[in-house]
């Protein structure tokens, strides 16, 4: 959960494509999976935070969360309205230490959104059959004896969710490299499979951030400028909704329906109205 890329990792960044220009290959690349209607959003996802937020859903997860799952998306909602980040956040220090994550926490924990993961064996049992022909040839299938199942432990391992909810599965990147997204659509993908949730919700930047990253400068834990921007800390190889959209785009994320908010400059408190826009 929004842990901070390292620092090889970063180095690379600084020659990638800008984030604008690797959305358009990655959503080149999809093999045409799409996100539902946005006019299948509006009536189910407030107006205030589709203004705050780049809002994308998948497989109905909007409609779906609004009608089945209120409560749980009224948590969400609440948590994304209250939470504001500052051009300081952006530049400090991340990592594990990571301010960022912990601002949807303080919403989400005392509201009962706990972190699971799942572990499962397999149990699997084949049924054999004999096979005979009759003096005319005909074929004839006795059952034998069930052989006796066979458990694989541990099939389903290691699948974790930083935050459930009933069924609603809740996670956010900030700043990792953006293989972690498979890590999360594939536990969500998991967690539906075996029936545990009914529905994903992601957050993570939205590409209107990149023209903050060229002004907001990098700053160490004692708050001193170190670079003159943190545009390197957040290359194009890093969790952002670029990253995220082409993998629901190719289906990634089976058949559990994912809905995805995007943080945009309107959440940055310290940021100039005129930079907005």
């Amino acid at each position: 959960m929004g842990h901070e890329q390292d620092p090889q990792q970063q180095a690379l960044d600084t020659s990638v494509l800008s984030e604008a220009e690797a959305n358009a290959d990655d959503v080149a690349l999809s093999p045409g999976v799409t996100a539902d209607d946005p006019g299948g959003i509006e009536p189910y996802i407030s107006e205030e935070i589709r203004q705050l937020y780049d809002v994308y859903s998948y497989r109905h997860a909007a409609a779906l969360l609004a009608t089945e799952f209120p409560d749980e998306l009224k948590d969400i909602e609440r948590a994304l309205l209250r939470f504001r980040i500052t051009k300081t956040d952006i530049g400090m220090p991340g990592g594990n230490e990571s301010e960022i994550p912990k601002k949807i926490s303080t919403t989400l924990r005392p509201a009962g959104w706990v972190e699971a993961r799942i572990r499962g064996d397999l149990v699997v049992r084949m049924q054999e059959h004999s096979e005979s022909f009759t003096a005319d040839g005909k074929a004839q299938k006795t059952k034998r004896p069930e052989v006796e199942p066979k458990t694989i432990e541990n099939f389903i391992d290691g699948h974790k969710i930083d935050y459930v909810k009933g069924r609603v599965a809740f996670d956010l990147e900030w700043n990792s490299k953006d293989q972690t997204f498979d890590r999360d659509l594939y536990a969500m993908r998991a967690f539906h499979e075996c029936g545990l949730v009914s529905a994903g919700i992601m957050l993570t930047r939205s590409e209107k951030l990149d023209p903050v990253f060229r002004e907001v400068p990098q700053l160490d834990r004692a708050g001193n400028t170190v670079k003159s921007s943190v545009k390197s800390k957040y290359g194009a190889s890093t969790t952002w909704m670029g990253k995220l959209l082409y993998r629901l785009n190719a289906g990634r994320n089976g058949g559990c329906p994912v809905l995805v908010f995007g943080i945009t400059p309107r959440l940055i408190h310290d940021w100039n109205e005129h930079e907005q826009d």
